[in-house]
């Protein structure tokens, strides 16, 4: 049996240099950083080079590089400290952000700790700039614009830089969840004035469990996690030393390759895109995540023409056949309540149809695209 794996947007194949480096701090460098001695000063040196490597690609200052366990917790850390420490009143998201940022908004609004406000979307899933607006001249209290640049679902890109400016225009601070984006696209945090950004190593071919957050330096923040002064004194806790090295390699890599693996993995999608329209006419691709130019080039999310009765084994007959894609975000797998994000922006008639989430990485072949579009085909025509 073939094995086609197209669930990247729900984590990646961890590279080869990637499980060596980890191999060998595991191996070898097992001292605690905080120690004093030269075991503890050996694993503090490599974590501290890891931080000035991920500041550098993304023109950030070392002291800025927070790292977490990973996107969710870099979210919570990022929402939940500047209710608390920043004077934050007022937090404004879309409906279709990751639950790592609805679950903690909503459970703040509920908790009396914020007001809560939801900015409209259109029929693709991109926020309405001049609703924005409106909301940030609501009132005078301190506000949070949560936006992520790349959904996770759909793949819509929104125009991040121009919301930053729109929000810093009316004093807000800006935070946006990029885990699909960063170690897919170049960023300069200089470049606009964002506040806060979440990264998670395992979207690009990096460890599970391990992620950072970009801080703006002078933020104001404490603490999330008591009881040390790691990570300058933002997140106690002995480091993850392993998985710090291997997201400073996957980085690296990332970089290093991503104008050669990106143009790669646009023509997987291109094609991908082609296949379907070809052999799938009926099918209908949601959100922008058929254009390449307004989505990216990572993931497409399919409306499929499949009466209700297959629709319900459909995933179960791709895996069958050896291919791995998923319904929507891997964070909800099991769960009966559908997608958040298709939700919001399908039609009742749409919603009545399985959609599908593939996703791209390196790894991939046209071969395998062609395989996994003649399987779809033959599940609908049975």
């Amino acid at each position: 049996m073939k094995h086609v794996y197209l669930d990247n947007a729900a984590t990646t194949q961890v590279h080869t240099t990637v499980i060596a480096k980890m191999q060998d701090a595991l191996a070898n460098s097992y001292g605690n950083p905080s120690s004093t001695h030269s075991f503890g000063r050996t694993a503090k040196t490599a974590i501290e080079s890891a931080r000035k490597t991920i500041a550098k690609y993304i023109n950030a200052q070392p002291s800025e590089i927070i790292f977490t366990s990973g996107g969710t917790e870099a979210d919570n850390m990022i929402i939940r400290c500047s209710v608390r420490d920043l004077d934050v009143k007022t937090i404004i998201t879309s409906k279709i952000e990751h639950h790592a940022v609805l679950h903690t908004v909503e459970e703040l609004e509920k908790k009396g700790s914020i007001q809560l406000l939801f900015v409209n979307l259109d029929a693709f899933g991109n926020p309405d700039m001049a609703h924005l607006e409106t909301l940030l001249q609501s009132d005078d209290s301190k506000k949070l614009v949560s936006l992520m640049h790349v959904n996770n679902e759909i793949g819509n890109k929104i125009d991040l830089e121009a919301i930053t400016f729109l929000s810093k225009k009316h004093g807000a601070l800006v935070h946006s969840d990029t885990v699909q984006s960063l170690g897919h696209y170049n960023w300069d945090v200089k470049a606009f004035p964002i506040d806060f950004l979440a990264a998670a190593a395992h979207k690009f071919h990096g460890p599970k469990g391990i992620g950072f957050a970009f801080i703006r330096k002078n933020s104001g923040m404490s603490c999330m996690i008591s009881g040390g002064s790691q990570e300058r004194g933002l997140r106690a806790g002995t480091e993850s030393f392993h998985n710090i090295v291997g997201l400073e390699e996957a980085f690296v890599h990332a970089y290093e390759n991503l104008d050669r693996e990106k143009k790669y993995v646009e023509e997987l999608k291109s094609y991908f895109i082609e296949k379907v329209k070809k052999e799938i006419p009926e099918a209908k691709f949601n959100g922008h995540s058929g254009d390449l130019d307004k989505s990216t080039y990572t993931l497409v999310n399919v409306c499929l023409p499949i009466t209700e009765d297959k629709a319900m084994m459909l995933l179960f007959n791709l895996d069958i056949k050896g291919i791995a894609c998923s319904k929507g975000s891997a964070c909800q797998s099991g769960s009966d309540a559908g997608s958040h994000v298709l939700n919001e922006i399908l039609s009742i008639e749409d919603m009545k149809k399985p959609s599908v989430r593939f996703s791209f990485s390196s790894y991939n072949t046209k071969e395998e695209i062609d395989y996994t579009i003649g399987v779809l085909k033959d599940i609908i025509e049975a």
